[in-house]
């Protein structure tokens, strides 16, 4: 786990999320009406959207104040204590000259300025959205999957198999813009425990993302408990850490997860003292009533998983041509 704070001793509690791809998120809301169910906009999908894992933020500024504030990311312990650092910086002169006269003597001029400025920052395309893909490719004509590859697409797309399109939608939208393989709602797949966060060595602490305790206005809100945003795949073949808590640490063993879950839980999930598997572990009993159950997730132990070993392996070579940067053959 990565150390941060001021003194860079300091623990966080999630996996760092990509900053890329964002530009598209929708605002949070409880109930979204853009169904991905052939267009019919009378479908609530419920909680969706927002750029944070629990989506607490709508805007790129928004967003750039949390790691700076965090006592665990950044570690300031103020506006004024960053505005002090961003004037002190090579770049503190061109802050000045975009705030105006007034910045010298105004740290709230300067933080805003410098947040705003981050997230005008993010709004490079080249650099955070670029559509570089494989997979952009195919779909322009200029490029063509492997076999392997194409077999991972089916099962990643079909619904009794990978179901994994279900969520991270591959499919152009009706406007003709690229897949942003995420439909940004708010889920709970029950993640096992992730040991390794010192906050989670306490036993009655859990992050339940929506309903707490980053995000503050739906504590108490049960059913919400659980729910996490789901991020987009593109580039998710370049990651070390998987899921909000980072527990997972390989691409294979994601999609396996997904495979397993409820299959084979003892694969995933610590036994009590008394032998039986204690599923859902980083969730408290109430929170578990939440637990999506679409398929994969529609079997019981002991059943068959709805993948094969080749066919995860199909779905992770998939999952690679979503990297950008790829430069088609002539």
């Amino acid at each position: 786990m990565q150390l941060g704070g001021g003194d860079l001793h300091q623990p966080g509690l999630r996996a760092v999320p990509s900053l890329k791809y964002l530009q598209v998120v929708p605002p949070f809301t409880e109930h979204f009406f853009e169904s991905e169910d052939e267009a019919d906009e009378s479908v609530d999908n419920g909680p969706t959207g927002g750029l944070t894992w629990d989506g607490r933020v709508d805007r790129g500024w928004e967003q750039a104040k949390i790691p700076l504030l965090s006592d665990f990311e950044m570690g300031n312990k103020s506006e004024a204590d960053v505005a002090g650092r961003v004037l002190a910086a090579r770049y503190g002169k061109a802050i000045t000259d975009i705030a105006g006269l007034k910045a010298g003597s105004d740290p709230a001029i300067v933080f805003r300025t410098a947040v705003k400025a981050l997230e005008v920052f993010q709004q490079d395309y080249r650099t955070f959205y670029p559509y570089s893909s494989k997979y952009d490719a195919v779909l322009a004509g200029k490029a063509q999957l492997t076999p392997q590859e194409a077999r991972g697409l089916d099962v990643f797309n079909a619904a009794e198999k990978g179901n994994c399109a279900s969520c991270h939608v591959s499919q152009r939208g009706n406007d003709g813009t690229p897949p942003q393989f995420t439909d940004y709602g708010l889920i709970a797949i029950g993640v096992p425990r992730n040991r390794d966060i010192p906050a989670n060595k306490d036993p009655a602490f859990y992050d339940l993302g929506l309903c707490g305790p980053l995000r503050t206005d739906f504590i108490g809100r049960e059913d919400y408990c659980g729910l996490f945003r789901t991020p987009t795949l593109r580039n998710v073949a370049l990651r070390k850490t998987f899921f909000h808590n980072g527990d997972i640490h390989s691409l294979r063993d994601a999609v396996r997860f997904y495979v397993e879950r409820e299959t084979h839980p003892e694969r995933w999930y610590p036994r009590r003292p008394d032998g039986s598997v204690d599923k859902y572990d980083d969730l408290p009993a109430a929170a578990k009533a939440n637990i999506n159950t679409d398929p994969p997730f529609d079997r019981k132990t002991g059943d068959e998983p709805a993948l094969s070993p080749a066919e995860i392996d199909d779905v992770v070579a998939f999952l690679g041509t979503l990297t950008d940067g790829y430069e088609p053959s002539e």
